[in-house]
């Protein structure tokens, strides 16, 4: 599977229309021991990181940069049960994740992408933002959706790390952006991408029954409580929430579903292409309970990264180098980084 993603983005890239210009190369390096214990208080000195096995003069800062973070949220057809599972999560995006000094934007995407928050450091306007959204539209243009994130990091100011997490499947659906494109402009801003991803095909059966109220999109809803304290001469007159059953509606399935699904996957893998290019990282979910895991485990390891940058030799445009970074004398320890990088203008 990674060698047909390596032949279909190298000839992708191939065919791109860069210019060889000088670039400043950003590797965000994650140390742990055997026992998977982040490992702190090395310095640059104790690391080694090549460039197609030349070693690399590295600078390693030691500064906290904020973090401009971009959370986007697949709402095609099929994504019921996860805009469901994400209605509480938006603390964890804006504490967690973006945490001191950070800010987080919000966008949704289906058959278009939509911005439904610019980048701030409130969390309950993230928590809104997500509570509003519903499914819309079938398809799941991720390639614009990344197009629309990295123009949006791109206005931020100087000195701020620029993250994008996806919530989404691991596939295009339709995007207008292409490949190679999209991939030069996570280069230039040096954007390191997470993904999150989850099974069209599992999702619907985590779906609950459901009745006319959760139809609403959550921040829209009825609670039970807010009848609890009215006189009980006013109670007729409460609006309590539709509790009229609405027919099992799992999205998108069956058998001839789940073969188109089993044919997409001749479809580049988007995410773990560009969470190994960016060092970022990919995990899936199923359960609302591994979701806010996820999300846990991946501010984790944002706030534990040593930040290294090196300024690589002039190359051939649209050239791959492969990158490595190792603990000089420390075999034991596992290192993971960025695997590379595509010379770009």
């Amino acid at each position: 599977m990674r060698l047909t993603l390596a032949i279909v983005v190298f000839a992708a890239l191939a065919c791109a229309q860069f210019k060889s210009t000088t670039q400043l190369v950003v590797a965000p390096t994650t140390v742990k021991d055997s026992r998977g214990h982040f490992v702190d208080g090395l310095t640059a000195d104790d690391l080694i990181l090549t460039d197609n096995t030349v070693p690399q003069t590295i600078q390693m800062d030691w500064m906290t940069f904020p973090i401009d973070l971009v959370v986007a949220v697949q709402t095609s057809a099929n994504s019921g049960p996860v805009i469901d599972k994400l209605g509480g999560t938006g603390i964890l995006f804006s504490q967690l994740l973006a945490a001191n000094a950070g800010e987080t934007a919000m966008i949704s995407f289906s058959d278009t992408v939509q911005v439904h928050q610019n980048f701030t450091g409130d969390p309950d306007a993230v928590t809104h933002s997500l509570q509003m959204l519903r499914m819309e539209g079938s398809d799941a243009h991720m390639l614009d959706a990344m197009r629309q994130a990295l123009s949006m990091l791109e206005t931020r100011p100087a000195g701020r790390r620029r993250i994008i997490l996806m919530i989404a499947e691991n596939r295009d659906r339709g995007s207008e952006s292409k490949l190679p494109d999209v991939m030069a402009q996570v280069e230039r801003l040096n954007a390191a991408v997470y993904w999150v991803t989850w099974s069209p095909v599992l999702q619907p059966f985590t779906v609950k029954n459901k009745v006319k109220e959760d139809l609403k999109p959550i921040a829209e809803r009825r609670k039970y409580t807010d009848c609890v304290d009215m006189p009980t001469w006013l109670l007729a007159l409460c609006k309590r929430p539709y509790e009229t059953p609405v027919p099992y509606e799992p999205g998108p399935g069956g058998g001839i579903y789940a073969i188109g699904e089993l044919a997409r996957l001749r479809l580049p893998d988007l995410a773990s292409l560009f969470a190994d290019t960016t060092g970022g990282r990919t995990l899936s979910f199923l359960k609302k309970d591994a979701l806010e895991k996820a999300i846990q485990l991946i501010s984790q390891e944002v706030h534990r990264q040593y930040i290294l940058t090196f300024e690589p030799k002039a190359s051939e445009p649209g050239a791959y180098h492969r990158i490595r970074v190792i603990v000089k004398n420390r075999p034991n320890l596992h290192v993971t980084a960025r695997s590379g990088y595509w010379a770009v203008q």
